[in-house]
């Protein structure tokens, strides 16, 4: 079932949105694959600490963190993947690895890389393995606010294509 609280918080704002149920999938480019959606155009939330402090890093699926160059962005000193059992308490009512990209409903900063804002529509995980939401990139920018920068590189398996 679509994260509860991320359904409430899009109704509260009368965004407009469309859900999608698929097959259960696990990897964001599997999920951009089952419903149709270019890779570049599915978000995936990856879950950073910098310095001490967990953000939500959002990338186009077919691009992969390079840890670096988000360190700089955010201006940080220290920066780590944590293991998911450090962060899955932060979601209660989502799957785990399936969280949506709205890090102000769960008290993190998100940072967005540049080449998503290029995208009329995002997709992301609605918290399950199973349903995704897709929406306007503008209502998704007003209602999260991120810090946008350049952090991410294709990934190699995209590169090779």
């Amino acid at each position: 079932m679509l994260a509860k609280q991320l359904k409430e918080f899009l109704d509260s704002h009368q965004v407009k949105y469309v859900t999608m149920t698929h097959s259960i999938a696990y990897t964001a480019q599997e999920i951009a694959s089952l419903a149709h959606i270019r890779g570049e155009e599915f978000a995936k939330t990856v879950i950073v600490r910098i310095d001490g402090a967990m953000i939500m890093a959002v990338l186009p699926a077919s691009y992969q963190v390079d840890l670096p160059l988000l360190k700089a962005a955010a201006k940080g000193t220290k920066i780590a993947l944590p293991s998911e059992t450090d962060f899955r308490d932060r979601f209660p009512d989502c799957e785990a690895g399936a969280m949506p990209p709205f890090g102000p409903l769960y008290g993190m900063p998100v940072f967005v890389e540049e080449s998503l804002t290029r995208d009329k529509e995002i997709a992301f995980n609605a918290g399950t393995h199973h349903e995704l939401i897709r929406l306007s990139y503008e209502d998704f920018a007003r209602l999260v606010q991120p810090t946008v920068a350049k952090f991410a590189t294709m990934a190699e398996a995209t590169l090779r294509l």
